[in-house]
């Protein structure tokens, strides 16, 4: 009986089928072979037998050198934030020692796998000498021996000067070690279903528990895996002095709104970048969107799965200093506080302009939602705002220097909002 996966259905049904037609398609384009597929199958299974493959078959105990770590993915569910989500678990075994080290991630893309890998590599202190992954991995492929890394792999490791070896996903002995912590770890650390707050607390729940069943577990040889895992530690490679950027690059076309896609997921770049061609920089956590000559244009989480479009509020500033009328439909009045939505409402084109503008230098600094404060302190002290007055109260929101007792006399405030007109724009 093959293995199985929840639900008792049969794990890799898809590929196993694809294979299968793979098979087919070479018989009929190779052989011209016009009988059916289960002829095949009992004509290779007495082959097999009548050569012996019986008799010599099985699995081979596999001795690993130490500083070998086999990596793997497996699934599982977590409550983050009061949100059911499916997560992946990325696993780090080292089979000389038996030490197992794990962390929990949205995806399995190449850049979301190097951040996880650079993540565990420095918990351990030391990097591998050699990855022994599968092809199920976003990390490379072996065709008829022939083996393709993906580029964001191979420049992670030639960072960490690790070597690479690929196995057959459905040869599971390969890399059983692995496979094997997989289920441990799921086993010991994930029953029941996880509630945590965010993905940070949730791995440091996988470190805490990761350490403290190596402290009690023991390599096959029977030693204590902390014993062993220091033969490992003194064969594997010292960890660069420059962290990895575990980016992934990508060109695309904003539409008429300034969104691009990646990976079928939207993030507003801003109206001022509409049907431009942008690059965007795809990380584990963030999506960077760059313009000509790298000027930075959004720096925006990174989203999985279907939804609505990623979004800065900041990015749309300009476009609104642009057109200020357009503020009355613009969803960035989502975003700010009730109070300052209606102070903006009632001023003409001239004094929103000002107000945005004034809104949008002093996010550079101290972000979005200081800067809204400090324009709707200014609004209600009965002046239209200006950019030096919103930098340094959005400046002292951001540090909490205004919630701090003894601190200065914000009176002073008071009155130099009062005082004089305003300033031509």
């Amino acid at each position: 009986m093959g293995r199985r996966g929840p639900g008792g259905r049969p794990r890799r049904t898809a590929q196993a089928a694809s294979h299968r037609q793979e098979n087919i398609r070479r018989l009929v384009s190779e052989r011209g072979y016009r009988g059916s597929y289960s002829t095949v199958q009992r004509h290779v299974r007495e082959w097999r037998l009548a050569r012996g493959a019986g008799a010599g078959g099985g699995y081979l105990e596999l001795e690993w050198a130490p500083g070998t770590a086999q990596v793997d993915y497996g699934n599982f569910e977590a409550e983050v934030a009061g949100e059911r989500l499916r997560l992946k678990l990325l696993v780090v075994c080292l089979p000389h020692s038996g030490a197992r080290y794990a962390v929990a991630g949205r995806s399995q893309r190449a850049e979301c796998m190097c951040a996880g890998l650079a993540s565990i590599f420095g918990w351990v202190g030391r990097a591998p000498r050699e990855l022994v992954l599968d092809n199920a991995t976003e990390a490379g492929r072996r065709v008829r021996g022939e083996v393709t890394e993906s580029h964001l792999f191979s420049l992670f490791r030639a960072h960490y000067r690790a070597g690479s070896r690929y196995c057959n996903p459905y040869s599971g002995n390969e890399k059983g070690a692995v496979e094997n912590a997989v289920g441990f770890l799921r086993r010991n650390l994930l029953v029941p279903v996880p509630r945590v707050g965010s993905l940070a607390e949730l791995n440091a729940l996988l470190r805490e528990g990761c350490d403290r069943l190596n402290a009690s577990s023991r390599a096959r040889d029977g030693r204590p895996t902390p014993e062993a895992l220091s033969e490992d530690l003194a064969s594997m490679l010292a960890l660069p002095s420059a962290p990895f950027d575990a980016v992934r690059w990508v060109r695309c076309r904003a539409d008429k709104r300034g969104v691009v896609t990646v990976d079928g997921r939207g993030y507003l770049a801003g109206p001022a970048w509409h049907s431009r061609e942008l690059l965007v920089g795809v990380r584990a956590e963030t999506v960077e969107v760059l313009a000509d000559r790298g000027r930075r244009v959004a720096l925006l989480p990174r989203a999985f799965g279907d939804g609505p479009a990623v979004r800065n509020p900041l990015s749309l500033v300009p476009a609104l200093v642009a057109r200020p009328r357009a503020f009355g439909e613009s969803v960035i009045r989502r975003d700010m506080p009730e109070g300052l939505v209606r102070a903006i409402d009632s001023l003409d084109a001239r004094g929103r302009r000002r107000v945005l503008r004034a809104i949008g230098r002093a996010a550079a600094a101290s972000g979005f939602d200081a800067a809204c404060a400090a324009a709707q302190g200014v609004l209600d002290g009965g002046r239209v705002p200006d950019d030096a007055t919103v930098d340094v109260l959005a400046r002292r929101i951001a540090s909490g220097a205004l919630g701090e007792a003894g601190g200065a006399d914000l009176s002073v405030y008071d009155g130099f909002l009062r005082g004089g007109g305003d300033r031509a724009c």
